[in-house]
């Protein structure tokens, strides 16, 4: 599914996966979060609410532009580095298009559906 987002102000081309999360993630937009580093990899932030994640896909290790759900602690992380190995805990829920020099230094980001 397609989304619009928006990184500090720069729009850029998303999607999201049509797993259970990510349309309960799309049933929460237009989404505003504010991001903080975490752990030099990912940017983080917590949604307003916990995301279901019942029918959860096979584990993936997040790559660079991948938007992940990280399930014990309920927070949306956007990478910016390729992540750890796969873990039942991490939920790949798209994937933005764009570099990891915009990703890194995003301090807001806006996720609304396409029009």
């Amino acid at each position: 599914m397609d989304i619009r987002v928006t990184i500090d102000g720069r729009p850029v081309d998303a999607t999201l996966n049509d797993s259970p999360a990510a349309r309960d993630l799309a049933s929460l937009l237009p989404l505003t979060l504010e991001l903080e580093d975490f752990h030099g990899t990912e940017r983080i932030a917590d949604p307003p609410r916990k995301l279901t994640t019942e029918g959860a896909p096979e584990p993936a290790a997040a790559k660079v532009g991948d938007i992940a759900y990280f399930a014990p602690w309920g927070n949306l992380a956007i990478f910016y580095k390729d992540g750890p190995s796969a873990s039942e805990d991490l939920l790949i829920l798209g994937h933005i298009d764009a570099d990891a020099d915009l990703l890194s230094g995003a301090d807001r980001i806006t996720i609304e559906a396409a029009s």
